[in-house]
């Protein structure tokens, strides 16, 4: 029979387990560095899991706290500023770049293909739903993204996704395949969407399976 108390299972190391936590609210106070004082923190920290009483009063804490978490906010929004900013840069210099490569088609929304193979299906509206393959990557080759290591391409309506594949989609027969690079405008502009940051330019291979 197993262990029904569980003493056979391994306890962490309490040291990692220390660090571990440390890096938790590192992530979470990286930001605020030099609008806090680290003796205090560490003492407030020992104090409540030492069940001691707060040195300072509740309200005094609370109006503290909030004035941090308000640094803390423009910080990252500086932060998440300068990024989208050096982004936009890296994109412009890529697009410039890539609109001199042989095969590559730049269109007047600044949307950029090149027809790896052509279809000889029809092309879908803007009221169609359709079914594609497609792996999306960052102008570093970096992969975010990819129907094809899910096994099984993606199903969506024509203008229920990012502008520069819905202005695609629109050119494309179904069985081609094209390599677009999308400026951030047509993508996720400003403020990104999960783990894609603001003002990047976004590189997809998609292959356009069929109008459903």
């Amino acid at each position: 029979m197993g262990d029904a108390t569980g003493q056979g299972e391994a306890k962490p190391n309490p040291k990692v387990v220390g660090y571990a936590i440390g890096q938790q609210f590192g992530d979470f106070l990286k930001l605020g560095k030099g609008e806090f004082d680290m003796d205090a923190l560490m003492k407030g920290l020992i104090d409540k899991i030492d069940g001691k009483d707060s040195e300072y009063d509740e309200q005094t804490c609370q109006q503290a706290f909030t004035a941090f978490q308000q640094i803390l906010g423009k910080k990252q929004q500086e932060a998440q500023a300068a990024a989208a900013a050096a982004a936009k840069a890296d994109g412009i210099a890529y697009l410039a770049e890539n609109a001199r490569k042989e095969g590559v088609v730049v269109l007047p929304s600044g949307l950029q293909y090149e027809v790896i193979r052509d279809g000889t299906g029809a092309t879908p509206k803007s009221t169609d739903t359709v079914s594609a393959h497609y792996r999306g990557t960052f102008i570093d080759g970096q992969e975010f993204d990819s129907s094809y290591s899910r096994g099984e391409p993606t199903s969506f309506p024509v203008t229920r996704v990012i502008a520069g594949w819905t202005e695609a989609l629109q050119l494309m027969k179904v069985g081609a395949k094209w390599k677009l690079t999308i400026p951030y405008e047509l993508a996720y502009g400003d403020r990104g969407n999960q783990g894609i940051p603001g003002g990047s330019c976004l590189l997809f291979d998609i292959e356009l399976m069929a109008i459903e």
